[in-house]
């Protein structure tokens, strides 16, 4: 086949190449980074079969030169073939049972065409190909109907030999036989899903990478980074040839442990520390809800601190309340109502804004902690104090002080959680912690921009041996929310949990701890230094802009410089800010809907304007969401955030050069020029806020 030739190595001037088609084959190739990378496959072109498309298996995939006049059309083909090669590799020595590439294969494609966006379904609507036929067809095709296609094989050219689907399959292509970007928005909640024509979740944000915007939105949500989407993706092949080799249960429990026991690595934990997968924030409160259940006797009372900057859900699942109506494991429940097997507990909720939206004062915040809990304790009710270390807008509270002196109350039953869930923490800090006795809340989709949706409970020694204890069983509603892997496995209390695995929980989680590692690879002193660095700039540009106006002061931050040690909790690494015009604050809905602006390509209002505004106006730039805070006494608005990631170190960090380094970072604080530039077109294009 002397006319084959590389894909790569192909760029001639064909129709494919006229000008209109250049930004949409690199739109249609930029989605391909999204496919497996599969060692020793190459992509062949074929000129002299323009029509064919041909799977060689464990070498290469052969595919007609007309299929590249349809990128869509070849990008789907390709990301079958691939498929198929990835689980073909994964076979090991029986490669009779190709049946089980074809339906994997397919299942995979069928997923991957439903994330496409709007655009490019529409052209392969009129296009007649099998392959597109198949994934189009509504009906629920399961394995055993796809044998009867022989076309199927016909693409690969194997016999299937051995036509019976194994029954120990089923649970891998139910898990696994999914392409990684829908992995990472399963098993979590409604707000993952992606709209069809941007591709991004309420967060702002893709389950795949994302380069083409400026992303400071570590407050909030961030897309996942091209290195921890790779790893992820070829996790999941692993994942698959262990599975096939050593059966889907005990691959997956080992996977389980494995990420448990990384995130111990990363933190240097004590043996005997516990760790508690859980979808969400609000999910770990509801375990958080149970375990004081099963360990205390006493009637509960949990103290929430910072109640106006934890999730909307967490009040009720402290309750022991369904927080949404529908379960991370997809069980239709009623929000509101007592989740079966729990008791009635008191709340009280402490904000850190008064009536008038004004921060509470430190020693405010400490009286009200300190007044509800010497009343709760007279009553001789178990406490549960919920500190927050940091919030979505960078405060914490209570103060030590305050713990040391709730420690002097007389016969005090108390629990105390750290709502650490944005992670804005050192090792050092978590490890104080658990050595005090406290329950950590975790996430590693805030700070360190792992995809949304990826909670954890680090649970301290004392508290795991006293559960160990116990012979009480957790609640039995719980089976509705969780499976038995994501708790220790030696507790007898979870036993009755589901079966099931959260595969979208376990993958967000092993793209968070890969940045976790690349994070902690960078040298402490020149990580320290970029974020000095780093924050100390974005705190200057938020001021210097005459139409923001930060909310921040240093009530609730130790001033690093008096303290003997650089720690990353004491100094502030998210900005909000107010957004003025004309000097009046916009509205609740015109600053959701600059955030809105910011996050997309606004150049096609900008025609007639110069080359630089059009530029500016096409940038996308992902800060943190709308928070509603009250501006002044009595006028109700909401902030915006720009928050320091790990990112924002760990790729500035690059072949342990360190000029190279602090360059780097001054291009991402060139990045935050260009976002208040952009708020500020936007502000001066009154259209666009209307």
């Amino acid at each position: 086949m002397s006319n084959n030739i590389l894909i790569e190595n192909q760029y001639r001037r064909t129709s494919l190449f006229e000008k209109e088609n250049v930004n949409y084959l690199v739109r249609v190739l930029k989605r391909f980074n999204t496919v497996p990378k599969i060692n020793n496959i190459n992509i062949i072109t074929s000129n002299s079969e323009p029509n064919s498309f041909k799977i060689v298996p464990n070498k290469s995939i052969i595919i007609g030169s007309l299929f590249l006049t349809k990128p869509v059309l070849a990008l789907v083909y390709l990301r079958y073939g691939i498929e198929w090669q990835l689980w073909y590799k994964a076979l090991g020595s029986e490669k009779q049972d190709t049946v089980l590439c074809d339906v994997a294969a397919l299942q995979v494609t069928r997923i991957f065409y439903e994330l496409l966006p709007k655009d490019d379904k529409e052209k392969l609507k009129s296009l007649d190909y099998f392959l597109i036929d198949l994934i189009k067809n509504e009906e629920d095709l399961n394995p055993e109907s796809l044998l009867k296609y022989e076309a199927l094989q016909a693409f690969h050219g194997l016999k299937n030999r051995n036509n019976v689907f194994k029954e120990s399959w089923k649970p891998i292509v139910e898990n696994l036989a999914k392409p990684t970007e829908y992995l990472l928005m399963a098993g979590g909640d409604l707000r993952l899903n992606i709209d069809e024509i941007d591709l991004l979740n309420k967060y702002g944000c893709r389950p795949f990478p994302r380069p083409e915007a400026f992303t400071f939105a570590s407050s909030t949500a961030t897309s996942v980074s091209n290195f921890a989407f790779d790893k992820t993706d070829k996790v999941r092949s692993i994942l698959i040839r262990n599975s096939l080799k050593n059966g889907f249960k005990n691959a997956t429990i080992e996977f389980s442990e494995l990420l448990k026991n990384n995130l111990r690595k990363a933190f240097k934990l004590f043996n005997g520390c516990e760790i508690i997968f859980s979808p969400s924030g609000t999910d770990s409160a509801l375990q958080i809800a149970a375990i004081t259940q099963i360990i205390s006797k006493n009637d509960i009372t949990h103290v929430l601190v910072a109640s106006d900057e934890t999730g909307s859900g967490v009040p009720e699942a402290l309750k022991g309340c369904h927080f949404e109506n529908t379960t991370a494991l997809n069980h239709p429940v009623k929000k509101g109502d007592q989740i079966k097997g729990f008791r009635a507990v008191d709340l009280i909720k402490i904000p850190f804004r008064d009536e008038n939206g004004a921060l509470k004062s430190s020693s405010k915040l400490d009286r009200e902690v300190f007044n509800a809990i010497s009343k709760t304790n007279e009553l001789g009710r178990h406490v549960v104090l919920h500190t927050m270390d940091q919030s979505k807008l960078g405060y914490q509270s209570p103060s030590d002080e305050l713990i040391r002196k709730l420690n002097s109350l007389e016969k005090l039953s108390m629990q105390i959680i750290v709502d650490g869930s944005q992670l804005r923490l050192d090792p050092k800090d978590i490890r104080n912690y658990l050595d005090k006795g406290y329950i950590v809340t975790i996430t590693g989709s805030k700070y360190f921009t792992g995809p949304p949706y990826s909670g954890a409970l680090i649970l301290p020694k004392s508290v795991t041996k006293l559960i160990h204890a116990l012979k009480n069983k957790l609640p039995e509603g719980l089976t509705q929310y969780y499976n038995h892997s994501d708790w220790p496995t030696s507790w007898s209390c979870s036993n009755d949990l589901s079966d099931g695995y959260n595969y979208g929980s376990y993958m967000r989680w092993n793209a968070a701890i890969v940045e976790m590692d690349r994070y902690y690879r960078t040298p402490i002193l020149y990580r320290n230094m970029g974020i000095e660095m780093f924050c100390n700039f974005v705190e200057d540009s938020i001021k210097d802009a005459t139409f923001l106006e930060p909310i921040y002061g240093d009530e609730n931050k130790t001033n690093s410089y008096s303290s003997k040690e650089f720690g990353i909790r004491n100094i502030r690494t998210i900005f909000p800010f107010f957004i003025l015009k004309n000097n009046k604050v916009l509205s609740i809905d015109q600053v959701k809907k600059l955030y809105t602006l910011l996050n997309s390509d606004l150049s096609e209002h900008f025609h007639e304007s110069s080359l630089e505004i059009i530029r500016l106006a096409a940038q996308k730039c992902h800060i943190g969401q709308a928070v509603n805070v009250k501006y002044g006494n009595d006028i109700e608005s909401a902030v915006l955030r720009i928050s320091l990631g790990a990112r924002v170190i760990s790729e500035s960090w690059v072949n342990r050069d360190i000029s190279l380094f602090f360059r780097n970072i001054e291009l991402q604080m060139n990045q935050i020029t260009v976002i208040i530039k952009k708020i500020e077109l936007i502000l001066n294009t009154p259209e666009l806020l209307n």
